[in-house]
């Protein structure tokens, strides 16, 4: 890709979008950083974007060449929205994208299973980062985080499974890489750290990074699926809970290879990370 090429990154102000246009901005990448604010981001030009806007579409696509597509939070559908403007961002002139979907959610699967499985149908130049869960959902304003700190509690469905817990760092570095390589990957790229570990651990890590006890507290899966239905859509709660409960029966229990043999250094563990944010205080994440 041309170094002089623009890229589209949406969620600019979210967990994984924020470091990847932080990390493309320091490379010398030029970036438009796309959300609903159009919150200012050093050394990118701020655009408002709305998945459920198609009149910011345009906008947004103005100049791009490459776009960073992170889905709308919550929605169980996100392939209505998302599909008719990858097909506009093709016809503007969008050559490679990289679409951000989950370890736990495989082409053609649930929610943005259905986008990942148009992809490569839209653009030549692709790449799926199917990143495990993200070690920030425990530092962050994830609810695992909130409940660490008001509670000293991680509340799951998850039993004793272990999960390969990635840190978002390293996925925006395997997305810089993804997006603005000569060659695109044009694959399905399983992200995970560099370790297998419980909840169980995570709290056990927590606890000795902050001198503060933390506990896992095991929750049957209908006991995960009403709390979290409390406070998000019925629908969403159930397949949260579910991937909770499929992380009980071992599917996440891996670790590959992939953002050491894109980016060229190996992932960091669970505790440089903890001790990296939680000693500093949360780092916010949108």
């Amino acid at each position: 890709m041309s170094p002089t090429g623009t890229t589209l990154v949406t969620g600019a102000t979210g967990t994984t979008g924020g470091r990847t246009a932080a990390q493309l901005i320091a490379a010398g990448h030029r970036v438009r950083a796309a959300g609903r604010r159009a919150t200012p981001l050093p050394g990118a030009d701020p655009v408002r974007f709305d998945w459920y806007d198609a009149t910011t579409f345009g906008d947004a696509l103005d100049g791009v060449d490459r776009a960073y597509l992170v889905p709308p939070i919550g929605d169980p559908d996100p392939a209505a929205v998302m599909v008719p403007f990858l097909r506009e961002a093709r016809a503007a002139g969008v050559r490679r994208a990289v679409l951000l979907s989950s370890s736990a959610i495989p082409a053609g699967g649930p929610a943005v299973g259905a986008v990942h499985q148009a992809l490569p149908g839209l653009f030549e130049q692709w790449a799926v980062l199917r990143p495990s869960w993200f070690m920030q959902n425990f530092t962050g304003t994830h609810a695992h985080a909130d409940s660490i700190r008001a509670e000293g509690l991680i509340r799951t469905a998850a039993g004793t499974g272990r999960v390969g817990f990635v840190d978002a760092d390293d996925i925006a570095a395997v997305a810089v890489r993804a997006l603005t390589d000569d060659r695109a990957p044009n694959a399905d790229l399983v992200l995970t750290g560099p370790e297998a570990l419980s909840h169980d651990d995570i709290a056990a890590i927590v606890t000795r990074v902050t001198g503060r006890p933390v506990v896992h507290q095991r929750l049957a899966y209908e006991d995960m699926r009403d709390r979290l239905a409390a406070v998000i859509p019925p629908e969403f709660a159930a397949m949260l809970a579910a991937m909770d409960r499929a992380i009980a029966e071992g599917a996440e229990d891996r670790t590959t290879d992939t953002v050491e043999r894109l980016t060229g250094r190996p992932p960091n563990p669970f505790r440089v990370v903890a001790e990296r944010e939680l000693r500093a205080g949360p780092v916010p994440h949108g």
